[in-house]
């Protein structure tokens, strides 16, 4: 029996993922969801994704280029005061220049850091200005949605294994979607029945805990295209955390207000 070569195994396994990847994508074409051997953060969907995003990026060049001066600090040091060029140890017990660097440059960049992080604050604290508002409800272990203004509400369980079909995402999908028109500013009050919980949609850049007994407020505004994001629970919460996930849903205003009419039959409140 002839074994193939490892050259034939690469190429076949490369075939392969390459093949899943184009079949993951054109499911999610039109969705903001985790894709196979992803690095970094989904795509940002709204504004408070964008400035998130920049923030993430400008931390990242901040602490790469930290990291990059330590390291030749590191090896400056190893060459310059090894022991081999240096027979006789320096008797030097403290430097005034240097403790002044590493005191003041400490603070300057975290004063860099901190403008846009308080300016970000800031602005996720801008619940007031929304279109709608939506009740979000953490249970274990499955999402309620409540509309007060459009007087619906219902529940949202995760899909089983064996009942996906057509572009539904497996351990994604659920049966009832959280629907929103597009291009809304939308009012959260997240709440729980039970343990702690958290409402998390990584493109929207959306993360706020479930706790009962307690209403916390955010908001998201929703780019005005017609998409779908997924988010999970984000809080370890017993035994089936893995298995409540969160599915947003953007229509255009005139398939939104269709979706609302329906709605209004079977989920009225």
């Amino acid at each position: 029996m002839t074994l193939p070569s490892g050259k034939s195994i690469f190429s076949a396994i490369a075939r392969f993922a390459g093949l899943s990847a184009i079949l993951f994508v054109s499911q999610t074409a039109f969705a903001a969801a985790p894709e196979p051997w992803q690095i970094g953060l989904q795509p940002a969907a709204g504004s408070i994704a964008e400035k998130a995003t920049s923030l993430h990026n400008l931390l990242l060049i901040i602490i790469t280029a930290i990291s990059l001066f330590v390291l030749a600090l590191l090896v400056y040091v190893c060459l310059r005061f090894r022991e081999k060029a240096n027979p006789v140890a320096s008797k030097t017990s403290h430097n005034a220049v240097i403790e002044v660097l590493w005191t003041v440059v400490p603070v300057l960049i975290l004063v860099v850091i901190a403008v846009p992080s308080f300016r970000l604050l800031y602005y996720l604290d801008q619940t007031k200005d929304t279109d709608m508002v939506i009740k979000v409800t953490g249970n274990q272990w499955y999402w309620n949605y409540e509309y007060p203004d459009e007087q619906i509400g219902f529940d949202s369980y995760m899909i089983d294994d064996e009942d996906i079909t057509g572009d539904q995402i497996r351990l994604l999908s659920v049966d009832n979607e959280m629907v929103v028109p597009a291009g809304t500013r939308i009012k959260l009050l997240v709440t729980g029945n039970d343990v702690m919980h958290s409402f998390f949609v990584p493109s929207l850049a959306v993360q706020i805990y479930s706790i009962a007994g307690r209403v916390n407020e955010a908001w998201i505004d929703v780019p005005n295209e017609p998409k779908v994001y997924y988010g999970q629970c984000n809080q370890i919460c017993g035994v089936n955390h893995a298995y409540m996930p969160i599915v947003v849903r953007a229509l255009p205003q005139d398939e939104y207000d269709a979706w609302l009419a329906s709605a209004r039959e079977e989920f009225a409140l």
